[in-house]
């Protein structure tokens, strides 16, 4: 199909079209088997860094090096899997952090993007490379924030922004009551928001909307709105190529709108996921004991947390739903069905050139 008649998101000499980035699902979602697929039809293809390797067993003497050594195993597979764009997800929240940034630099990753807290050091890493960083904001004035501090210590800026909205998946950078309420900003808002200021700046810095973009409308919508490009996750969840349990995408694909639910995540931030019968357990008061050995999340407080989110994420991920739970974006339950993420795709190029 014809991608003439959609606008290519250019990060540096990158070129994408369509313009879409799958968003980096973790834990163990989004590896080297999605993200090559995705690269393959000229999107960017994104590698979760968070607990790739085996952690649940390791100790804080392995627990860096297991996890830098499976990240590279990952994007070494990725790369031989296409030759299309490929990146890592890094949180800033990681006490990892900078292990897994190194490993993605010294792989040679295409792009590093970097969100749950303010990458403020991410392109001190980077320096004499063609690395892309790209930071995830909820506001102009985190970015502001990053730009400045970039500007002013490496002599850098953010080669795009992702505008992450309260409907995303997984954790959100909201206020729990905003989020349950509605009155957090909509993405419009944001998007429009952080557009006018980056129109302000002497370099042209690629906005990206993320946070419940569902289709080929939503994407065109967001473009018209200023946005260069948009970033997905929870669509790609739904495909043969996601690297994630089939339990784990029964969950979307059984999911009504009703079981999307917002809860409070043991590391001090709201969650969006499918309710389940842990969920319900855990929003009734229930904990679950348990003896940290790596201390993954800087914000974490394994003394007060009432269970590991790590030991839940990893269950989730190889599809032991009893005591875990699925993040999912607030769309999640229009998902219907499994397809290869060629025919996804294929189908998001026709809904927006329909829409444009």
């Amino acid at each position: 199909m014809s991608t003439k008649k959609i606008p290519a998101l250019k990060i540096g000499n990158l070129e994408i079209n369509p313009p879409i980035i799958q968003g980096g699902m973790g834990v163990r979602v989004s590896g080297s088997g999605l993200a090559s697929a995705v690269a393959n039809e000229g999107c960017v293809g994104i590698i979760a860094s968070v607990g790739l390797g085996d952690y649940e067993n390791s100790t804080s003497a392995t627990f860096e090096k297991v996890n830098m050594d499976a990240l590279r195993s990952e994007i070494r597979k990725a790369r031989s899997l296409s030759k299309g764009v490929i990146g890592v997800n890094v949180m800033v929240v990681l006490s990892n952090f900078e292990s897994l940034v190194k490993a993605s630099v010294e792989e040679k990753v295409d792009v590093i993007i970097s969100g749950s807290g303010l990458p403020l050091d991410l392109p001190k890493f980077t320096i004499g490379t063609d690395i892309k960083l790209i930071p995830i904001v909820s506001s102009a004035r985190a970015l502001n924030i990053i730009y400045r501090k970039w500007k002013q210590n490496y002599n850098k800026i953010p080669d795009a922004v992702i505008v992450e909205g309260p409907m995303a998946g997984g954790h959100l950078g909201f206020n729990h009551d905003d989020v349950i309420n509605g009155t957090a900003p909509t993405l419009e808002v944001l998007i429009k928001e952080v557009v006018d200021f980056a129109n302000t700046l002497e370099e042209k810095i690629p906005v990206i909307a993320a946070g419940g973009i569902f289709d080929g409308n939503d994407i065109a919508k967001f473009l018209k709105l200023g946005a260069s490009g948009v970033q997905m996750a929870t669509r790609f969840v739904c495909t043969t190529e996601c690297d994630v349990h089939d339990d784990f995408k029964q969950a979307y694909i059984s999911s009504k709108k009703e079981d999307i639910a917002i809860i409070n995540s043991p590391v001090g931030l709201p969650g969006r996921v499918i309710q389940n019968d842990f969920t319900q357990r855990v929003m009734k008061g229930e904990t679950i004991p348990f003896r940290c050995s790596y201390h993954c999340l800087r914000t974490c407080n394994p003394r007060t947390a009432p269970y590991c989110i790590g030991k839940v994420l990893g269950d989730a991920s190889k599809g032991n739903l009893l005591n875990s739970f699925v993040f999912a974006g607030a769309n999640a339950y229009r998902c219907t069905e499994i397809v290869s993420v060629k025919t996804l795709v294929n189908q998001l190029k026709e809904e927006l050139i329909e829409a444009l």
